[in-house]
């Protein structure tokens, strides 16, 4: 029976440790993680307790009330709780984090062992890139990227690593080969070798992707599906079929059936890589290599769920629908499509860059088809905001039956504010004019801490990049703008990452004109653009009375009760500028989040200088204890033990929430 006791006794001590663990730990507390803490805790500290203590002596015959008053016993106890926090400590530095594309938390369905195992495979995937990135020189050439030769034996370095950890990273590489605006022309010449042999989904795989997302069987949605892919690439590949109901010729784009998996691992990975590249290199530090590579772990999030890709073709087509500069859109049928299925119009016809048999037969004038692409483009991206931001040959198309150019592909569009927009006419109309005020009063607009730089000094060096280029026949886009990036990165400045994809897109944007109209001035026809929508612009209320009629009706129901308030609160001003109370407030608790950022941040100091304090005192305690040798030197020495007690107590605790923090930062 005693041994039944002691075994009653370790239950109920289990039970009052995990609901004092669970309170001293805090909030948010995982279940499975605290029982295991405990378990351990308990399982560690009764072994060593019975080893040390209990065996061979009558503890387990003992009176219930004077074992658990025992200062051993109590000693055992403390050491639970105190293990059992330091257990859960440890559990949630190493649990792995999920994050999602807005970069919040995702809340794991998978067992802690499951979970511990797949970071386990990631530490181990990630050191394999760390390897190969060893191997082949990234940290010696990247500390001494200084000139053209260690550009380039920096560039291949890299290139090498992207290609040999294979999958995501020669995509990433792929991504940054079209970043002309950020990397110099050696890079860009490297990372355009890459190269990603992707095999085509089997026809197995094809009808099991088509039986898992269509509501109907296949030969009841279409009466022809080709199971050879016309297009395949490493997030999905693109079938030719014809709809049942209308006869429609349709291209039927599948997700691959373990994209989602793998990007999801392999995403996170290349973050944590990008990451240790920019901690070995000023270089990649300052060009933003970790937030290059986290824009493009979200934008490829986007492109995986197809829902975001239809919602973007029909917004653009939308945008476009009443404009003056014809680019047809192809339709979306959305009630075939899901997050894994795209169905859409199919458009026959070929590429801008391999047209030249249909610029003939239907007399398409390459100057007028570049200019009514480019026009398009900035309707799009200065009037609506949004646009598509990968304009690059392969996704502009001229039908073969109409002639009409066709915009394909809208699973990366770009969204810019209104004064984004503003900001980015000023930057295109300053170039033009070769005016560095005005391309500084553009970038200004576009970058997050204008503000903090010298207004002069930035214009003086915008002006030296615009000296370069006046008076020449042809400016080169992806030069001017790689220069302007440089120049913002040297002020310390960051363009919003909007505004970041509209420059990427206009480089891109750039090369396809080109590709379709050698001389086409691009800087030119944007500020042409520009004069026009303002012309428009004033011509609208005389061409469309009514619509202004209707709309300056709305502006004037807005604004009619402010105008009324506004002799009251003119009269209440006067007054209180006469009795000399008017005063300047700015009240940072005004805002929510940030009076409780300040509430938790001052909580958790006092909770840090009171733990601090309890330890100080307590060794000060000990201290005392050991010049003493009276009773009075076991009451400091127990007091002092409880000190230092609560003092891991309250560290622990604080760890746990800084580490939570950080994670959800």
């Amino acid at each position: 029976m005693s041994s039944l006791h002691f075994v009653i006794q370790v239950l109920v001590f289990s039970i009052i440790i995990f609901f004092l663990s669970g309170r001293l730990i805090g909030s948010q507390v995982n279940l499975f993680r605290r029982i295991l803490s405990v378990v351990l805790s308990v399982a560690l500290t009764t072994f060593v307790f019975w080893y040390t203590y209990v065996r061979g002596t009558d503890y387990l015959t003992g009176d219930v009330v004077e074992n658990v008053m025992n200062v051993t016993t109590l000693l055992w106890v403390g050491s639970m709780l105190l293990l059992s926090m330091l257990f859960y400590l440890l559990f949630e530095l190493f649990d792995p984090i999920a994050i999602d594309q807005n970069g919040a938390r995702i809340k794991e369905r998978k067992s802690f062992i499951m979970r511990m195992i797949q970071q386990w495979r990631r530490q181990k995937r990630l050191r394999q890139v760390v390897q190969i990135a060893v191997t082949n020189g990234i940290t010696r050439t990247v500390k001494y990227a200084r000139n053209r030769d260690n550009d380039r034996e920096l560039a291949i370095a890299l290139r090498d690593t992207l290609e040999q950890c294979g999958g995501i990273f020669i995509k990433f590489g792929q991504v940054l080969s079209t970043r002309k605006e950020l990397f110099s022309p050696v890079f860009i010449d490297e990372l355009e070798k890459l190269q990603q042999n992707v095999k085509p989904l089997t026809e197995e795989q094809v009808n099991a992707v088509l039986l898992a997302n269509l509501a109907q069987p296949v030969e009841e949605v279409f009466s022809y599906f080709s199971k050879e892919p016309l297009a395949a690439a490493s997030i999905g590949q693109v079938h030719k079929a014809v709809l049942r109901s209308t006869n429609e010729q349709v291209a039927v784009k599948l997700l691959r059936p373990d994209v989602k998996e793998i990007m999801r691992d392999d995403l996170s990975i290349l973050v944590e890589f990008a990451q240790w590249v920019s901690s070995k290199s000023v270089w990649a530090e300052n060009l933003g290599f970790r937030d290059l590579a986290i824009g493009f772990a979200a934008s490829l999030m986007e492109e995986i769920d197809f829902h975001i890709e239809a919602r973007n073709t029909q917004q653009v087509a939308n945008v476009l629908r009443g404009s003056e500069y014809k680019v047809h859109i192809p339709k979306i049928h959305t009630q075939y499509s899901n997050a894994n299925i795209l169905v859409m119009e199919y458009v026959e016809g070929k590429s801008v860059a391999q047209a030249d048999a249909l610029y003939e037969q239907f007399q398409i004038d390459g100057h007028l088809l570049a200019k009514n692409l480019f026009h398009s483009f900035l309707e799009q991206a200065l009037v609506s905001g949004i646009f598509h931001a990968d304009p690059h040959p392969g996704n502009i198309y001229i039908a073969s039956r109409s002639g009409m150019m066709t915009m394909l592909d809208f699973g990366a569009v770009g969204r810019l504010a209104e004064k984004q927009q503003d900001g980015l006419k000023q930057f295109l109309i300053g170039i033009a004019l070769s005016d560095a005020a005005v391309v500084y009063e553009g970038i200004a607009e576009l970058v997050e801490n204008a503000a903090e730089v010298d207004e002069e000094e930035m214009e003086q060096a915008i002006g030296q990049v615009l000296l370069k280029i006046t008076y020449a026949e042809n400016v080169h886009t992806d030069e001017l703008i790689y220069s302007i990036f440089s120049i913002v990165r040297e002020f310390g400045l960051h363009f919003y990452p909007s505004v970041s994809t509209a420059l990427r897109a206009l480089v891109t944007l750039d090369g396809t004109l080109s590709t379709i109209d050698p001389k086409f001035a691009i800087f030119e026809e944007a500020r042409a653009f520009s004069s026009h929508y303002i012309q428009a612009s004033m011509k609208r209320p005389f061409k469309e009375p009514l619509a202004t009629k209707n709309r300056l009706e709305e502006e004037l129901a807005l604004i009619l009760p402010a105008i009324r308030k506004i002799p009251r609160r003119m009269n209440r001003m006067f007054k209180k500028m006469e009795s000399g109370k008017v005063i300047l407030h700015h009240d940072v608790f005004s805002d929510k989040h940030n009076a409780m950022f300040v509430t938790q941040l001052f909580s958790r100091f006092v909770l840090l200088l009171v733990g601090i304090t309890f330890g100080i005192i307590s060794v000060a305690l000990l201290a005392i204890s050991q010049f003493m040798h009276t009773a009075y030197a076991i009451y400091l020495n127990t007091v002092a033990y409880v000190g230092l007690f609560l003092c891991a107590i309250l560290l622990v605790r604080l760890s746990i929430q800084a580490i939570r923090d950080m994670k959800r930062m």
